[in-house]
């Protein structure tokens, strides 16, 4: 067996399932659950009918870079959403379709970080399980950048120290971020492409969140957007990952794309031919028309401001919790009067409501832990399953306040 295996931690929802073996939850309430990101909307009805519409082409081996209808498709999506030229997006040379971000997010690291230079793959902290797994089963090493409510959430990148970004391959960046919603500004994007010319890294701009926003007006700014703006047409050594799985409901699907640096990405894709992982042409037409739609997209974002909405009306009437609606995402990062895995345990004991404690997403660095006393609640349910969760976490923590 590959001796990289023994560095992986377990998985966030594993460490949960131990937490809570020996709880004894209220059973005569349902119970709600609030800690994984799975979006509990229907999937939209025109998407359906194009997947069942196309199930004929399933006698047909997918190609590895995907339909030219579907990365048209896409093409025609990020210039339209991150204000983009067309001419800028080739489909041939700057989209690769994948089969859902996870596994591209995991699979770049494999292709880019070249292990016998003990390269750094740096990553935010808190974060997305998955940078860490791809980092040490790629050979590299792990620099974490804690995000701290100080810098409102966002990564500090002035505070890696120089002798990082010299040795580092990769970086992930997770804009709106999941677990906190904080988003990167133009600004802050920008610093980070400068550094990567100058040191010569791939960014990995995890975008996965981008179309769920709390201002209509003011959706989040995207890497290959800051790219452009910063005059770097070329999109040199940035790359963002999108997915269906949050914007259109359709986790199920595995759909998603990897676009930007087209040198990377003809690289990329000849690692994926012998990789293997390639969508369904029924899954790749169902995906094209889902990015060619956005009615059901600002649906969706209604849907959790709604949720939102309820949860703070409920949980902090008075403002003295200071909650609000994050800029993106749709998870609360709640900062909890106890212990998190206390929080976790009896939350769920008394009020059979699921959540998952803040220091399961992150790893202590610099002797901080950015996860300790936080939990991530994922507000994905119905509103009226938000509203029945709320009313038990007031419930709960009148009962400690007390």
């Amino acid at each position: 067996m590959n001796p990289k295996l023994e560095k992986l931690k377990p998985y966030p929802f594993e460490r949960l399932r131990i937490l809570l073996a020996d709880a004894k939850p209220n059973l005569s309430q349902e119970m709600i659950r609030w800690s994984i990101g799975e979006p509990s909307g229907a999937p939209p009805t025109f998407v359906l009918d194009v997947l069942r519409g196309s199930l004929a082409s399933l006698g047909n081996y997918p190609t590895t870079q995907g339909t030219r209808e579907l990365r048209e498709a896409i093409a025609a999506w990020l210039c339209n959403r991150f204000k983009i030229k067309q001419e800028l997006i080739d489909p041939d040379r700057h989209v690769i379709p994948v089969s859902g971000t996870r596994e591209a997010l995991f699979s770049i690291a494999q292709a880019v970080v070249e292990p016998d230079k003990s390269p750094y793959v740096v990553s935010p902290n808190p974060f997305y399980q998955i940078y860490e797994g791809a980092c040490l089963l790629s050979g590299g090493q792990l620099h974490f950048m804690n995000l701290k409510e100080e810098n409102s959430f966002n990564p500090d990148f002035s505070e890696v120290p120089e002798s990082i970004w010299k040795q580092c391959s990769l970086i992930y960046v997770c804009s709106p971020s999941n677990p906190t919603g904080a988003c990167l500004t133009y600004n802050e994007w920008k610093k980070l492409i400068d550094l990567s010319q100058k040191y010569g890294f791939v960014i990995a701009a995890d975008e996965c969140y981008s179309e769920i926003y709390r201002d209509e007006s003011s959706p989040p700014v995207g890497l290959l957007q800051a790219a452009v703006q910063a005059g770097l047409n070329d999109f040199k050594n940035c790359l963002v990952f999108h997915s269906l799985s949050k914007r259109s409901n359709l986790p199920g699907l595995r759909s998603g794309f990897v676009a930007g640096d087209a040198e990377i990405l003809s690289k990329y894709l000849l690692y994926r031919t012998y990789h293997g992982c390639t969508m369904a042409e029924p899954v790749q037409k169902a995906s094209a028309a889902a990015w060619r739609d956005e009615e059901h997209v600002v649906a969706n974002r209604l849907s959790y401001r709604k949720n939102f909405e309820a949860v703070i009306k409920t949980v902090d009437a008075d403002g003295s919790l200071g909650l609000k609606q994050p800029e993106g995402a749709f998870y609360f990062w709640f900062k909890t009067p106890v212990a998190e895995e206390r929080f976790c345990f009896e939350l769920f004991e008394k009020e059979h409501l699921h959540v998952l404690p803040g220091s399961y997403l992150s790893r202590e660095t610099d002797g901080i832990n950015p996860g300790a006393n936080r939990v991530r609640m994922a507000l994905v349910a119905s509103t009226e399953n938000c509203l029945e969760g709320a009313v038990r976490l007031k419930r709960y923590l009148d009962s400690i306040s007390g």
